[in-house]
C-alpha cells in the first residue's frame, strides 16, 4: 500500500487557498464515501460534488487512489502522534522490541479500522520504489531495529521486509468478507502472527 510520503514530523506549510481547497475536497470526499461507498467516489464525481474544477482535483490528488490516500493521511497524523508522543509501549519509554511488537499491533488495528479507504488507496500504477522518501512504517521500524542488537543483519532490508508484512499485503491477501464478518478475530490472529514474527527475527 502506498503510505503517505511524508516524513515523521509536522507537514509542510501550504498556501491559504490551497489549504481551503484541500479541506473542502477532503470533507466532500468523506461525505461521498459515507453516502455512496468507495466505488462511486471518483475524480469526476468529486469535482462535480465539490464545485471545484477537474484540474484542481487532479492537481491535488493525481489519481483516484490519491483521494483515498489523502483520506488515510488524516488518520495517519493521529497515529503518528501516538507513536511519537503516546504512552509506552507504542510510544517512547519501552524497550525497542516491545515497541516494535506494539507498533505492529497498533498498525494492524489502524489498517483494519480504515480497510475500505486503505484498500482503495492501493495503486498498481504507482512507480516502484514509491516516492522519494521512506514510508512512515519503514522509518520507524528501521529506527527500532537499530536499537536492538541483531549482529551483522542488513537492517535496511529487514525494515523493508517487516514493513511489507504490515501494509499492502495485509489488505491484499485477506478476504474482504473475512474482515467484515470477523474483524476482531482477524485482528487478534494478525497481531499474534506479527508478535511471533518479530520475536523470531529479533531473537538473540
Amino acid at each position: 500500500m502506498k503510505q503517505s510520503d511524508a516524513s515523521w514530523g509536522p507537514p509542510r506549510p501550504e498556501r491559504a487557498d490551497a489549504a481551503r481547497n484541500r479541506q473542502h475536497l477532503i470533507a466532500t470526499a468523506r461525505e461521498m464515501l459515507a453516502e455512496l461507498g468507495p466505488d462511486r467516489l471518483t475524480m469526476d464525481a468529486l469535482a462535480e460534488r465539490s464545485g471545484l474544477g477537474k484540474g484542481t482535483v487532479f492537481r491535488r490528488f493525481g489519481t483516484r487512489a490519491g483521494i483515498f490516500g489523502a483520506l488515510l493521511d488524516d488518520g495517519e497524523r493521529v497515529f503518528q502522534e501516538q507513536v511519537l508522543c503516546g504512552p509506552p509501549p507504542l510510544g517512547p519509554g519501552a524497550p525497542p522490541l516491545d515497541r516494535l511488537v506494539a507498533y505492529g499491533h497498533a498498525r494492524i488495528r489502524f489498517l483494519l479500522e480504515h480497510r475500505e479507504i486503505a484498500r482503495s488507496a492501493l495503486d498498481g500504477r504507482q512507480a516502484v520504489p514509491a516516492g522519494s522518501q521512506s514510508p512512515l512504517s519503514r522509518t520507524h521500524i528501521r529506527m527500532l531495529l537499530g536499537q536492538i542488537d541483531l549482529g551483522p543483519a542488513n537492517l535496511d532490508l529487514l525494515a523493508v521486509q517487516l514493513t511489507a508484512a504490515l501494509d499492502g499485503p495485509l489488505l491484499l491477501y485477506l478476504s474482504a468478507t473475512t474482515l467484515t464478518r470477523s474483524p476482531q478475530q482477524s485482528e487478534r490472529q494478525l497481531s499474534d502472527s506479527w508478535q511471533d514474527l518479530v520475536r523470531r527475527v529479533c531473537r538473540p
